[in-house]
């Protein structure tokens, strides 16, 4: 039997508790015993949980509005980035499968909540579902079968991509040409693993303008989360509430025949089995 776990949101700038569609304010609720910021639940991730688990619900606790949602993480210090971590996605571009994992990073300002607007910076802007870890615990030279300890949960992402400024020059922009103001939305909580039937194999998808685009598995990933984990923190020391966007399985716009690219009006749904999902209208460009 899957445990209740822990869903951490962003209500309004303010930590929250998700439970059964209900929000509980955290600062509120443990009379200030934690603060209404939720980085300081991150920065206390193994007290926090603790004490989230306990909560129940009360008649005072409201129905969560999701468009009131921000981004659940709001100012992580390192955002890191996964190319190429699905074997179907470097079939359909045409790449070699990497043998270790490729690395970038999304400036921390693109990130955005689970139903903001992406204003589209170019005719060729795409999508990417990711699996996002959020880290809980300090991460330094962690070996993988101890990575999962320092997770406080995963939430769902997207690494919106400008391919015209991504590809603009050799070498390629890969960090600013996914880095744009609103083109890391992320939510809409962070749900603790326990909170998970099987953490391992999630199913993702993602409809552009009601058309299916990406279907994949984590189970797919060509290094999973542990290994992640474990070669970043060989070379990084990984702080609570860092981030790793892990990949991105087959379907994106870019390698299609005709290539498809998102416009003004499109809608972006992304889905995580278990964690729920992301609804983001494209905008042009003002």
């Amino acid at each position: 039997m899957v445990e209740r776990g822990v869903r951490l949101a962003n209500v309004d700038g303010r930590a929250a508790l998700v439970i059964e569609g209900r929000c509980v304010d955290v600062e509120a609720r443990s009379a200030g015993a934690f603060s209404a910021d939720p980085m300081e639940a991150l920065g206390r991730w193994e007290a926090f949980a603790e004490w989230a688990r306990e909560q129940e619900l009360r008649d005072e606790d409201p129905d969560l509005d999701p468009v009131r949602l921000g981004a659940c993480v709001p100012r992580p210090r390192q955002v890191f980035a996964i190319g190429l971590n699905y074997r179907d996605h470097a079939e359909e571009a045409g790449l070699d499968i990497p043998e270790t994992p490729m690395v970038f990073t999304k400036f921390p300002s693109c990130l955005a909540g689970p139903y903001s607007e992406i204003v589209l910076t170019s005719d060729r802007v795409d999508w990417e579902l990711e699996l996002v870890v959020v880290i809980g615990r300090q991460a330094r030279q962690v070996e993988p079968d101890r990575a999962l300890l320092h997770v406080a949960g995963y939430c769902v992402g997207q690494d919106i991509s400008d391919r015209r400024l991504q590809f603009s020059d050799r070498p390629a922009q890969f960090s600013l040409g996914k880095s744009a103001e609103g083109y890391g939305p992320i939510g809409p909580e962070v749900v603790s693993l326990d909170a998970l039937e099987d953490p391992g194999t999630l199913a993702l998808s993602c409809e552009v303008a009601g058309e299916r685009m990406q279907e994949g598995h984590t189970k797919d990933m060509i290094f999973g989360v542990p290994e992640l984990i474990a070669y970043l923190s060989g070379y990084c020391t990984l702080e609570p509430g860092d981030l790793i966007f892990t990949g991105t399985p087959a379907g994106v716009g870019s390698v299609r025949t005709p290539r498809r690219y998102l416009a003004p009006g499109d809608i972006i749904t992304s889905e995580i089995e278990g964690l729920g999902g992301l609804v983001n209208r494209c905008v042009a460009l003002r």
